[in-house]
Order: structure tokens, then C-alpha cells, then sequence
């Protein structure tokens, strides 16, 4: 990650993972990234909040899985051939959270400045503008930066 810092022309330049859900591509700083893997078998907890519906088991540690897709608001995801599992280490209410989610594919590795994003407007957006940090368009098409501590938290903050 790269970090100019200056009085006028700052420029805050950081790597992102982009990955696709849906057909859309998202993207998640690279320093959350801990590993990606093939899927895992997810253990259904009862009574669990449908955002976050069971647990993997990450090389011997118990991670919650995040439904990244229902919370988007998004259909159930269709296991691919090209399906993977991002395990992300985030600050989550505090304390450092090892959470997993399940991407349809994982794309490449990109450069996004600051001046790159644009914000979400509140109209034409189908997902909730609180869980996108912004928008920027890289080789033609959209990339939408998720705010990664609004996006995994437990609870949504509203």
C-alpha cells in the first residue's frame, strides 16, 4: 500500500481484491485479505441471523461465514467451478474477527486511489449505499468498494 502524503494533490493509493457476486465486481482491501480457498462445508447454526448462517472451518479454526449476498439483498449463491472462499481478518466491534465469505469468482488484485472512487448515489443503487465505501471504474467497468466494517459486522448499523 502506498501512502503520499502532501498539503495540496494527496493522493491515498491502495491495493484491492476484486471478486464477483452476481456478475457485479466488488473489491475488499487487500490487507483484510487473509488467504482465498477452495469452499468449504458450512455448519448451519440454528437460530442464526441469515447474514451470517453457520461456521467453516479455516486449517483448524472456527470462522463465522458471512452471506455477503443476502445481506446485498442478492439471490442465493450456485456453487461454480470457479467459486471460492475469501477469509478476511477485519476489526470488528473491537476486536480482530477472522470472517469467511464465498465469492463466485476472485478476480485480480487492482490499485484504487482515492481519486479514483466516486460516491454511491442514494437512487439507481440495488444494494444499501451503508455497506459501499464508493465506485470506481477500472478497464471499463465498475468496481464497488465495500466498506469492510459495515459489510461484515454482526448487525448492520443503521
Amino acid at each position: 500500500m502506498t501512502n503520499n502524503t502532501g498539503s495540496l494533490g494527496a493522493v491515498d493509493a491502495a491495493m484491492a481484491l476484486t471478486f464477483s457476486l452476481d456478475g457485479e465486481t466488488f473489491a475488499v482491501p487487500v490487507q483484510h485479505v487473509r488467504e482465498i480457498i477452495d469452499p468449504l462445508p458450512i455448519t448451519d447454526v440454528p437460530n442464526a441471523d441469515q447474514v451470517a448462517p453457520g461456521l467453516v472451518n479455516v486449517r483448524g479454526a472456527i470462522a463465522p461465514f458471512i452471506d455477503l449476498r443476502h445481506r446485498l439483498g442478492m439471490r442465493p449463491a450456485v456453487l461454480r467451478e470457479t467459486s471460492r472462499i475469501l477469509v478476511l481478518e477485519l476489526t470488528l466491534e473491537g476486536e480482530m474477527t477472522t470472517v469467511a465469505m464465498l465469492a463466485d469468482d476472485v478476480d485480480d488484485i487492482t490499485e484504487t486511489t482515492s481519486a479514483d472512487l466516486e460516491t454511491v448515489p442514494d437512487l439507481g443503487v440495488r444494494w444499501p449505499t451503508e455497506f459501499i465505501k464508493g465506485v470506481a471504474k477500472k478497464d471499463g467497468a465498475l468496481v464497488i468498494l465495500l466498506d469492510v466494517q459495515t459489510a461484515f459486522a454482526p448487525k448492520p448499523s443503521h
